[in-house]
């Protein structure tokens, strides 16, 4: 115990005040003096002692008054008062007790009690404001986590600027969840909104939902009112790839009828979104990066220069500074593109997120196909959940679609769910049934199958092979037969023919 601690003795008998200080001055303790009640209620509130002696026989106003006056004061009803006293019967201690006593000493009282009754409330004391500050401590923690679910809240709500068709479309439901990367993306997303020239990298493997955080950054941004342009660097062709981005002039080369407006033209005033940066053309990148810079484009075939406002948000599944080692990408590119990282993890590592996720597809699906939602077998809850999710949040999607299917809208059972072991190229179902080796090619087709579709940069991530023989291997497929390939300005995907 501290025993510079200030004891305010109060009584209007000289002679127990010097007995009282004679005990407590050797232990170190400060004391204070008041005759009478209104001199104490004075000193107190000034000096804040940190116990209180008080006598209950006093004249004008007696200890019992006193007491309560002290209680009743927001600044003093904290100090303990021990009341010091020849009333010990019954009656009289309950009145102290009533009057915000908390203990009393009898007099004529002996040294040792004296001191061990003061000490004992000078700890209980201690405690007690120990405990209150833990507890506006946690109030404020408490608090601050309020703010902060409210500001991820408002910035969740920002989202929902994108029309239901959009948030469907572009997977919002990937956000669903209550893992702390959700939270901390949606802190990000909304600082970065508001940031509406910073540059922002998004990594993640594919299918984490890349592209929604990019979207909700433009949607909720101040560019929300441009356009939100999308490209795939990996579908851009090399002969094509300044036309695709800068735009070209009538007859600036064979085919070229008509003036074409390249995607940052057409991102002027919004934001143009290059996703898998990581295969950009290295000899464009050069180009991409004065653009970024100052802002200025120039149409292929043509000398007059143009001013884009555009903000530059980009993507990729794959290590650029091991690219950059490899003299793939370049180190100014990069620098640029990343004043801001935001990473999306894999489902696998936040797996905390997964039987909500389940819970939302079988709602959507159920939906759509005019039934009850079923509920899922706690057998089957745990497969899904020891799975490791090669395809992401966007394969969850489908296994659970493809169960709801199988079940019949019946209970979905481990028997209904179908995984594929893309590292080990192996089909497995969670029944521990065989496993079957594949082929790329079966491999291939198993992805199409459960996708839908497939591009030149999925198949690279599903075989972990390079651009050219995920080429080689897609076009074989598709002169035999096994795929059709489907083209647009921004990518090329391959499908199942229909036959």
């Amino acid at each position: 115990m501290n025993k510079s601690l200030k004891v305010l003795i109060v009584d209007d008998t000289p002679d127990y005040i010097k007995m009282l200080r004679n005990v407590l001055e050797p232990e170190g303790y400060r004391i204070l003096v008041a005759s009478d009640g209104e001199t104490a209620l004075r000193i107190a509130e000034r000096a804040l002692p940190d116990i209180i002696l008080l006598d209950i026989l006093m004249p004008i106003m007696d200890g019992y008054e006193t007491c309560k006056r002290l209680k009743s004061n927001r600044i003093t009803e904290h100090i303990p008062v021990i009341f010091v006293t020849i009333k010990d019967d019954s009656i009289s201690l309950r009145k102290a007790y009533e009057s915000g006593g908390v203990d009393y000493i009898p007099k004529p009282f002996e040294r040792e009690e004296v001191l061990a009754r003061v000490e004992s409330h000078l700890k209980i004391s201690s405690l007690t404001s120990e405990l209150m500050h833990k507890n506006k401590e946690l109030e404020d923690e408490i608090s601050r986590r309020k703010q902060a679910e409210e500001s991820r809240q408002q910035a969740f709500d920002a989202l929902q600027i994108i029309s239901q068709h959009e948030a469907s479309r572009w997977g919002i439901e990937a956000f669903i969840g209550k893992s702390k990367t959700i939270g901390k993306i949606l802190d990000e997303v909304r600082l970065l909104q508001n940031a509406g020239k910073t540059g922002v990298l998004i990594i993640g493997e594919s299918g984490t939902g890349k592209e929604l955080v990019a979207r909700a950054i433009h949607f909720g941004g101040v560019k929300s009112t441009g356009p939100f342009i999308t490209v795939n660097c990996s579908a851009i062709t090399r002969e094509l790839a300044e036309s695709t981005l800068f735009g070209h002039i009538r007859g600036a080369f064979s085919g070229a009828n008509a003036y074409h407006k390249g995607y940052f033209e057409q991102a002027n005033g919004g934001t143009l979104f290059l996703d898998e940066i990581g295969d950009m053309p290295l000899e464009l990148q050069p180009k991409l990066l004065r653009v970024i810079e100052d802002g200025i484009i120039t149409p292929v075939g043509s000398e007059r220069e143009k001013h884009v406002n555009v903000r530059i948000l980009a993507a990729t599944n794959q290590d650029l500074r091991k690219k950059i080692a490899e003299g793939l990408f370049r180190r100014d590119l990069y620098y640029r593109l990343e004043n801001y990282q935001v990473e999306v993890l894999p489902l696998r590592e936040r797996r905390e997120d997964i039987p909500l996720l389940v819970e939302h597809f079988l709602k959507i699906f159920s939906e759509g196909m005019g039934m009850a939602a079923p509920p899922v077998s706690p057998e089957a809850m745990l497969a899904l959940e020891d799975y490791q999710y090669p395809g992401n949040v966007r394969e969850l999607r489908n296994i659970i679609e493809r169960a709801l299917i199988k079940s019949g809208g019946s209970m979905i059972r481990p028997e209904h769910l179908q995984f594929i072991d893309v590292n080990n190229a192996q089909c497995t179902s969670p029944q521990g049934s065989a496993n079957i080796s594949m082929t790329d090619e079966e491999r291939i087709l198993v992805c199409v199958q459960r996708n839908g579709s497939i591009t030149n940069a999925e198949c690279r991530e599903l075989l972990s092979v390079d651009m050219r023989r995920a080429s080689y291997l897609l076009e074989k497929m598709t002169d035999h037969g096994l795929l059709q390939r489907k083209s647009n300005r921004r990518w090329t995907r391959y499908f199942i023919p229909v036959h």
